[in-house]
């Protein structure tokens, strides 16, 4: 499921080190190589791993792996062997804060101590060990980030956190002396600088990219507080969040991300809850993930038990709880904990029960159960190269990616969703990791594929490779749409909705990402996932304050509020059918119809910027009127529903919004057209009217099919030529009968390109007639009398004849006080044939005086037209044959 790149690794990046440096000062035994015990401790913001291990001459020493250079250093070394639970490292590396687990056992049991003795040490140089702390209850340290801008001011601030619920604030003066040496100033009056930052905590979480404390306050109910550091070391409560738990959630105070306690003195009780806080700056996104025990909810029966777990998107005002049944078969064994892990990666939450189930939970899409992955069964696990037994989650909120600290190997991995998996979810038609019986592996197959298809394209849909993959995918797979959505409209609209999403996050709650939404009737196996219980609780009632990303996040959540009261604020691509419809019935321009052209003169300008070196396929050639229309009307109605509900984002880059909105889409669809085009090697042949189609032209012409299916369920535009190289290849490909049903039922538009092609390119023979004669007789009127220019056929020339007859006879009648003048001897016409003789003479008076309406350079053959209309007349008396 995940993919894993490396960025760490305890025994080959330090515990190698350690034993090349201190073999070349003493001798070292086998048994002192297994006896390093070298421990994480902590991890810097900026990367560095600090640890402590066992030194050959019996002392506990620390260092700090440096990323950048992958080089150790050595912070300091104790003269005898301690159990360093918590350390912290200043900025400018010249202090360094430990927290001591101290024995109380054995020979020193009588000593009357401490149970944890924090310290505050001067590394740089070695000169002062200051005690801040000596109390019965762990404590944890942590340096703030100090302003890189402010090197002048020699402080560091340390934050100490204890068991006991309190967290204080230490300001550390710094003085130098002989120029370069960095000490603290007035060690002893250290305790008059602390300051109280929280009183009383059961649970506590700190994050050092962001310099951001969560805590956890229970009075008569659960409220979460945030305390934000700026690094000025100013701070302030910046969000309130009251919560639902039980009563009694946290026996013991539980510290999140504050160093890797490897040193429990007491077995500690069992957890009830486990809870993290995640915020993503790019998407301006904070979610809190908890899980609860359900002891109480397990059935002795079936052996089953369930886990209940929240995640509250405070910036969707909104929280939604999941409830899975976990199988009987998997819990014979007697598990104290089931509490799941929770990873952040980008927009997705994964929650993690090993052998048990893994749940991609979309924190962006969250409004429908089926754009969440949900995988369940033995098989079940994240892919970590040695197991994950103890995994822990270092969260950063500008990394795309989830890391994870393995503790029971010493490794960090940056984690990432494989496109490999879920391009095999994809191609599998049945989940391969799924309980229960093969109906509910059926039933949960759809909503696998959907969100498997939306991680896919909106996730990493940035990388070109996945695209070509989908596309691929499409392809293999238009034979039958037996999921229960459309799986090109759903490509369709949900890498449009990446693509705006990435210029404007403000367009989350307007655009259309899913085509789901625009089913009258919402399949139910959309709408769950056995084996899982999903409920939504609505404004959740955040108290936000402060600036910078918390400012983005209350404007993100007021907006998530305006949206849910309005009506409709998601647009829906086919609202606009109905003035489609009516715009194609309008015959006469319009001043609509010129703005709606300007609309669509912008979209193609665009277009044409993007393919001016990919002609692979004959798409943007040619003039469409229909869709040139309905490209215009989409970018009219699209800009008119994002004025009414983001007036925010101003006139001119709405207008900038829209265009390049239906400009991707034109190129989405011209993309999927070439890389079919090239997956089955097709040519300028494919465009040959005279040939038989093959096997491949075949298979095109079917993708084409679903790509007009999708596109007209949506109402959405196709690219100008789209029709016409349609039809050209349904032509190809269709026996005559079967290609006039097509055009009869408007599946198949015949566009003028197309019928000139048809024209010109088929000979006159009997079935080629027909076939030109039943064209057209479904042509409008219009389009009718220009194609018969283009067809070299009595046929043709007769219908010219009669109108050009017509329209001479029409203009003598609009035409007043006109006589004939008889330039030519009557005797040589037929008197037999009296209306040939009195047609034939009437146009010989006028002909010089009228120009010919089809081509003005040329006047018509008067003599030519008694013979065709001659012919015509035996031919209906039945004295001729054709």
């Amino acid at each position: 499921m995940l993919e894993f790149e490396q960025r760490f690794d305890l025994q080959s990046d330090v515990v190698s080190d350690i034993l090349k440096k201190e073999a070349s000062v003493c001798e070292l035994t086998e048994e002192y190589h297994s006896a390093v015990d070298a421990r994480i401790l902590n991890v810097q913001s900026d990367g560095g791993v600090l640890y402590s291990w066992k030194g050959a001459t019996g002392t506990t020493r620390i260092g700090k792996y440096n990323r950048g250079t992958k080089q150790n250093q050595l912070l300091y070394s104790f003269d005898k062997q301690v159990c360093v639970s918590s350390c912290s490292l200043n900025q400018e590396e010249t202090l360094l804060a430990v927290s001591l687990v101290q024995n109380t056992r054995g020979a020193e049991h009588l000593r009357p101590m401490s149970k944890c003795l924090t310290l505050l040490i001067e590394i740089r140089p070695i000169n002062n060990t200051k005690v801040l702390k000596a109390v019965d209850c762990r404590v944890k340290v942590q340096f703030l980030q100090q302003d890189t801008n402010r090197r002048s001011v020699l402080e560091s601030h340390l934050l100490l956190l204890t068991e006991d619920g309190y967290a204080d604030l230490y300001h550390v003066l710094l003085t130098k002396q002989e120029g370069y040496r960095v000490v603290i100033a007035n060690p002893e009056r250290l305790a008059r600088t602390v300051e109280r930052i929280v009183e009383d905590f059961s649970w506590v979480q700190w994050d050092g990219h962001t310099q951001r404390l969560y805590y956890l306050t229970h009075k008569d109910h659960y409220l979460l507080r945030c305390v934000q550091f700026y690094p000025s070391h100013h701070c302030e409560t910046v969000m309130e969040l009251p919560l639902e738990l039980p009563a009694k959630a946290f026996p013991t105070i539980k510290f999140v991300n504050l160093g890797f306690d490897h040193y429990h003195v007491e077995k500690p009780e069992t957890e009830l809850v486990r809870m993290e806080v995640f915020t993503n700056r790019i998407e301006r996104s904070m979610c809190v993930c908890y899980s609860q025990l359900l002891q109480d909810r397990r059935d002795r029966q079936t052996g089953t038990r369930e886990v209940m777990y929240t995640v509250v998107l405070v910036h969707k005002d909104c929280s939604k709880t999941f409830r899975v049944s976990l199988d009987g078969e998997q819990l014979q064994q007697e598990v104290t904990q089931l509490h799941p892990l929770f990873i952040p990666m980008g927009y997705y939450i994964l929650v993690y029960l090993q052998d048990h189930f893994l749940h991609c939970v979309n924190t962006r899409q969250e409004e429908m159960i089926c754009h969440s992955l949900f995988f369940s069964g033995r098989d079940v696990n994240l892919g970590l190269p040695r197991g994950s037994a103890d995994v822990t989650v270092l969260h950063s909120e500008e990394e795309p990616r989830g890391t994870l600290l393995d503790l029971g190997s010493g490794e960090i991995h940056a984690a990432e969703l494989s496109p490999a998996y879920l391009l095999r979810i994809l191609h599998s038609h049945t989940p391969t990791s799924y309980s229960g019986s093969s109906s509910s592996s059926s039933s949960m197959a759809h909503p696998q594929h959907l969100a498997a298809l939306h991680c896919l394209l909106v996730y990493m849909g940035n990388d070109p490779n996945v695209e070509l993959q989908v596309i691929d995918w499409l392809c293999n797979n238009a034979v039958a749409n037996v999921d229960s959505f459309d799986r090109i409209q759903e490509f369709i609209l949900a890498s449009l909705y990446r693509i705006s999403y990435d210029r404007s996050l403000s367009l989350d709650k307007v655009l259309p990402y899913s085509s789901v939404f625009d089913m009258q009737e919402l399949p139910q196996r959309l709408l769950e996932i056995p084996g899982v219980l999903c409920s939504t609780e609505l404004h959740i009632k955040a108290a936000l304050r402060g600036k910078g990303f918390w400012a983005e996040l209350q404007w993100n959540t007021e907006r998530t509020k305006y949206l849910e009261a309005v009506p409709n604020p998601r647009y829906k691509t086919s609202q606009i059918k109905a003035e489609w419809d009516k715009l194609r019935s309008k015959r006469s321009p319009s001043s609509c119809m010129n703005h709606i052209e300007e609309n669509t003169k912008k979209v193609l300008s665009m277009v044409d910027t993007w393919c001016l070196d990919k002609k692979l396929v004959p798409l943007f050639q040619e003039e469409d009127y229909q869709q040139r229309a309905l490209i215009g009307l989409t970018v009219d109605k699209l800009r008119e529903h994002l004025n009414r509900h983001l007036p925010r984002l101003g006139k001119k880059k709405t207008d900038s919004l829209v265009v390049c909105y239906v400009a991707k889409l034109l190129e989405l669809i011209r993309r999927m057209l070439e890389s079919v085009w090239l997956k089955y090697h097709l040519g300028p042949g494919a465009l040959c009217l005279t040939q038989q189609a093959s096997r491949a032209e075949w298979s095109v012409l079917h993708f084409m099919f679903r790509i007009l299916e999708a596109t007209r369920g949506l109402c959405l535009p196709l690219p100008p030529g789209y029709h016409t190289l349609a039809a050209v290849l349904a032509l190809r490909c269709f026996p005559p009968h079967t290609f006039l049903q097509y055009v009869d039922h408007g599946f198949l538009q015949l566009t003028e390109t197309f019928l000139s092609r048809l024209m010109k390119d088929l000979d006159n023979s009997d079935a080629n007639e027909r076939l030109k004669f039943s064209i057209l007789k479904r042509l409008p009127q219009p389009l009718e009398r220009s194609i018969f220019h283009m067809w070299d056929h009595p046929v043709s020339s007769a219908s010219i004849s009669r109108e050009y007859v017509r329209t001479l006879l029409e203009k003598q009648h609009q035409t007043k006080g006109f006589t004939f003048t008889s330039s030519r001897d009557k005797a040589n016409f037929r008197p037999q044939f009296l209306p040939l003789s009195y047609l034939a003479t009437k146009l010989c008076d006028i002909e010089e005086q009228a120009l010919n309406p089809f081509d003005e350079q040329e006047n018509v053959d008067a003599s030519f037209m008694e013979e065709t209309a001659l012919k015509q007349t035996l031919i209906l008396l039945g004295f001729d044959e054709k």
